[in-house]
């Protein structure tokens, strides 16, 4: 899984919020309000084309005391709605 060209992510005030920039603005209207784990978890899938597990471990890496299975339920709903919103490859 990995973010589509033409998305950005910005914090703004304490938020992070993705845009469609440039041509794929055209096609994306909106934003997408994020955590600062969404956005550890977009920062991610924004340069690499990784599985579930693969940022799971990440994950795991950082947030230390995290359960494997909670995780991955949240990293699998995160890429669900990427996905649907039309921003995720693959």
């Amino acid at each position: 899984m990995k973010i589509k060209d033409g998305f950005v992510l910005e914090e703004v005030g304490g938020a992070y919020l993705a845009v469609a920039v440039g041509n794929r603005a055209d096609s994306f209207n909106g934003m997408v309000r994020l955590n600062g784990t969404g956005a550890f978890f977009w920062n991610l899938m924004r340069d690499n084309d990784l599985t579930v597990e693969e940022i799971v471990d990440e994950v795991l890496k950082v947030y230390e005391g995290a359960s494997r299975e909670q995780v991955t339920a949240d990293v699998t709903a995160f890429a669900n709605k990427l996905r649907d919103a039309g921003i995720l490859e693959g």
